[in-house]
């Protein structure tokens, strides 16, 4: 075993032992147990002023359907990485290596290069904002996301797509052309359909 699988294997083993030290105990049998209120199990903060915490600015996108929110923590490519940072006024630094993630792993993020300009919240290339598959909820989430590339075909009917089966549908439909930029972006939701953190 690598020395990083037995720090993780450490982790894991301590978490879960701090988490059932922390869980209440069993009501009796035939009795109903007040529901307990939730709390932190321990405070993380190192004793920092909680104010003084940076804070990642959320990003509003679509997932089936649905608006959620999520966050650009790292992406693979350095203009990339200049363009978020550009974009949310934070710093989204570049990781080359999540480039090298392989492909089973990755979640499709659907960012448009033209079509619709919508009012409210726009995608980094100024037209609607991103479409998610495999969003936080399901059992197949990853926040590792593939950015493949949507352009509509010109005399398509544009419209504002929110999941990644109308994508699918207006592909089929030949009104837009995917391209998979090779670009690999960890994009975790904080909001989703039916949870949020």
């Amino acid at each position: 075993m690598n020395r990083r699988s037995r720090r993780s294997r450490v982790f894991a083993t301590t978490f879960a032992a701090v988490s059932l030290a922390a869980a209440p105990a069993a009501a009796p049998t035939g009795t109903m147990a007040a529901e307990p209120e939730m709390k932190p199990m321990m405070d993380m903060s190192g004793g920092m002023d909680m104010a003084a915490i940076p804070r990642v600015p959320p990003v509003f996108g679509y997932a089936a359907g649905e608006d959620i929110h999520f966050i650009h923590t790292e992406v693979s490519d350095a203009e990339i990485a200049r363009v978020l940072t550009d974009m949310m006024n934070s710093p989204v630094p570049a990781v080359p290596s999540l480039a090298e993630v392989p492909a089973d792993l990755l979640a499709n993020v659907y960012v448009f290069e033209n079509g619709a300009k919508p009012e409210g919240p726009r995608g980094p290339l100024e037209f609607q904002p991103d479409v998610f598959d495999r969003p936080a909820g399901s059992d197949d989430y990853t926040p590792l996301r593939r950015v493949v590339l949507v352009r509509w075909q010109e005399g398509a009917n544009v419209r504002i797509l929110k999941s990644a089966e109308e994508v699918q549908q207006a592909q089929d439909q030949g009104d837009i052309a995917l391209t998979d930029s090779g670009i690999t972006v960890n994009m975790p939701f904080l909001t989703w359909p039916g949870g949020k953190r």
